[in-house]
């Protein structure tokens, strides 16, 4: 069998001590395999010095969404990605939700072992008009507002469990919840491959953008996406009632919310939403408001380690 590639792992320097310990296991398992150098980093600064020692070795993210989100985002913006760009992951956050999608195990030692004996897989890549990425999810009104509004649960709920295996990914459905009692009311125009298929006589609750499949710890906002597939899985919930949107809730607390009347679903390679102003949460990053937004599909902008 051969030796794996040796690894730079980058990790958080304001990591809490569950993680720490988390991170301690995994790296016991990797070192025990091949050369393994650790990158403490905390700002965006210390984060290119480390991708700038990186060389040809392999990059492991140690976090979460955010993380991995920060790392593919300042690899973008070097001209640094490409089909021979291998990430691995090992998820120490909250949500964990591009791990979920890819099978990654969320058990430090699982994981470690899912980077030595994986398989590389070519992964796809969100770009928006401004050249900002979105590795997992984007989402717009509600999906902005139930980020926003879930937040303070997520990080509360966050303390009850243990390293990713905690209540923290409670926060996103509680946030939806409150999002649907007062929802902002949007007017938008929504071309999907340059086919209007929502425009601004009807309004909308809800538009999102899946190359992963969930969001806040497990909620399938985009069950059918693949982040290697060539395709945006598209989203866009128009329920107008109090009572339309609170059914909207309850069925995307389980994962069927597709099936609901006043929810279109779409897959594309091009996304333009235009309209009303809106708020919009990229891979947890909430940024606005915005009247025009654009996002385009780069197909295998990188790889990933995932498990074999």
């Amino acid at each position: 069998m051969p030796t794996p590639e040796p690894l730079l792992v980058i990790t958080n320097s304001d990591a809490g001590s569950a993680d720490e310990t988390a991170l301690t296991a995994a790296l016991g398992v990797l070192r025990g395999a091949t050369s393994v150098e650790v990158a403490a980093t905390s700002d965006p600064g210390e984060l290119d010095g480390a991708l700038h020692r990186a060389g040809s070795r392999r990059v492991v993210v140690a976090g979460g969404d955010g993380s991995l989100h920060a790392v593919v985002s300042a690899l973008h913006r070097r001209h640094e990605l490409g089909p021979d760009r291998v990430l691995g992951l090992l998820p120490l956050g909250t949500g964990n939700d591009f791990a979920r999608t890819l099978g990654i195990p969320l058990d430090p030692i699982e994981a470690a072992t899912s980077l030595l004996e994986g398989r590389v897989r070519p992964m796809d890549l969100l770009v928006d008009e401004v050249g900002q990425i979105v590795v997992n999810q984007v989402h717009l009104g509600a999906g902005a507002e139930a980020g926003k509004r879930g937040e303070p649960w997520k990080e509360r709920l966050g303390s009850i469990g243990f390293g990713p295996v905690n209540l923290g990914r409670l926060g996103y459905p509680i946030g939806a919840a409150l999002s649907a009692i007062n929802p902002p009311s949007l007017r938008l125009r929504v071309e999907v491959d340059g086919d209007v298929v929502a425009d601004v006589d009807h309004p909308v609750l809800m538009v999102a953008l899946g190359n992963g499949a969930t969001v806040g710890g497990g909620l399938e906002l985009t069950p059918d996406a693949d982040p290697g597939d060539g395709r945006i899985d598209v989203m866009i919930a128009r329920p107008r009632s109090p009572l339309a949107r609170l059914g909207y809730v309850a069925r995307l607390g389980v994962g069927n919310h597709a099936d609901h009347r006043d929810v279109i679903t779409r897959q594309a390679t091009t996304v333009i939403v235009s309209g009303t102003e809106f708020w919009c949460s990229a891979d947890g990053e909430i940024y606005g408001p915005e009247r025009h937004r654009s996002w385009r599909l780069e197909p295998a902008a990188y790889s990933m380690i995932v498990p074999g």
